[in-house]
């Protein structure tokens, strides 16, 4: 199992050497872990990855070469049942499942203040849990507030991922990852288009060999050698690249990060936050430190000069309220509303692209996918090479 751990990190381009291994069986000899799964994760993360870069495929690999192994010394037989059973088959066990008939029949309760006067009345007035009703704060349920059930139009609080896709809000703590930037390309066709956003020029210290002017200046001596340097020719191109992580994003993680990998390679001066379904007064740079650690929006539309060129990443999948309500965010209380906060954003840059990785074709069933187009001028391209082509010729402008 250990070596499967050691050469599943190889595979998965962690540069891990046997001399590290070997460091983490001595530590085991020792004792170091004890017999704790946790531990034993800690002391090894800590042998085996020197770069904080690789902590996210460590997990992925991790999880999968010790995948169930559990200590149950000094379990109850409740327990060992209890961890036997996979723990997304428990959380299952509570959902309502609807036929589109009987979905069809539950009303919503009918707009935003609606929803959080009602939201205030149940949190003052329940008192304990409940499950499967139609009124109460529960699971499984039809109720507008909760989780595991089905309302058009609710209030999701403490499920871990959406369902219906049908919540206006969201109540949760959310835990992302930032985006591998070394994930290889499916395609080399994206860096491809990606290359089209090129100025080049010349700036910094004369340490290239200026060939041609080296021949042209030797020449005129009459043939002694004169070198000639020059700076470095690379892309001038400033780009500011804003992602949408986490919810429905899911599904389109592996694309990002070919995006955000080819980027990194063909663009300099980059730049790179993070957001969830619709910008507001904070972003982040680091998804592990997004609680602690945010940059404000305000401070951001300052530090960065209108000649840079912004691609914001996004499904726009999302209740329309998060977008053109103060409060409508998922996760917090947004005093100035999103549509607010993208229309700073449009009139700060002048160049502003979103790239939407759902197909084209149902952009026009999702309400917030047209508020946010006429907020950025219809500036919405697919996520495709054509879309990308066509994203790039506008910013090249």
């Amino acid at each position: 199992m250990f070596p499967s751990l050691f050469f599943g990190l190889r595979t998965a381009k962690v540069p891990v050497s046997l001399k590290e291994y070997l460091m983490l069986m001595e530590a085991l000899d020792a004792r170091v872990a004890g017999w704790s799964v946790d531990d034993f994760y800690y002391i090894a993360r800590a042998s085996l990855v020197k770069d904080e870069r690789y902590l996210d495929r460590f997990d992925r690999v991790f999880g999968e070469v010790f995948r169930g192994a559990l200590p149950l010394e000094g379990a109850t037989p409740e327990e060992i049942l209890a961890r036997s059973l996979p723990e997304e088959w428990l959380r299952k066990m509570a959902q309502n499942l609807l036929t589109d008939e009987e979905k069809a029949q539950i009303e919503a309760l009918g707009g935003w203040d609606k929803i959080m006067e009602t939201l205030k009345q149940r949190l003052e007035e329940q008192q304990g849990r409940h499950q499967g009703g139609s009124k109460w704060i529960g699971t499984a349920g039809t109720s507008p507030f909760g989780a595991y059930g089905y309302n058009p139009e609710g209030v999701r609080i403490g499920q871990d991922e959406s369902r219906n896709r049908r919540a206006v809000k969201v109540w949760d703590k959310r835990e992302f990852r930032n985006l591998d930037d070394d994930v290889e390309l499916g395609t080399r066709n994206i860096k491809v288009v990606l290359r089209r956003l090129r100025k080049f020029a010349r700036t910094g210290a004369l340490d290239e060999l200026d060939l041609s002017g080296t021949v042209r200046s030797t020449a005129h001596n009459g043939g002694w050698l004169d070198l000639k340097l020059q700076a470095e020719r690379h892309n001038a191109v400033k780009v500011l690249l804003l992602l949408d992580i986490g919810g429905s994003m899911d599904d389109y993680v592996r694309i990002c990060a070919e995006l955000f990998s080819a980027a990194k390679t063909e663009f300099k001066h980059l730049e790179q936050f993070y957001f969830h379904n619709c910008l507001y007064e904070s972003m982040w740079k680091d998804n592990r430190r997004r609680d602690s650690n945010r940059v404000a929006t305000a401070e951001l539309l300052r530090t960065y000069g209108a000649d840079y060129r912004v691609v914001i990443v996004g499904d726009a999948s999302m209740s329309p309220y998060e977008i053109i309500q103060p409060g409508g965010s998922v996760e917090h209380w947004n005093e100035e509303s999103g549509a607010v906060w993208l229309t700073r954003l449009t009139e700060t840059f002048e160049r502003v692209v979103w790239l939407n990785p759902t197909p084209e074709r149902s952009w026009s069933y999702t309400q917030s996918t047209g508020i946010i187009r006429r907020i950025i001028a219809d500036r919405m391209h697919p996520l495709t090479i054509g879309g990308l082509e066509a994203a790039m010729k506008y910013l090249s402008r």
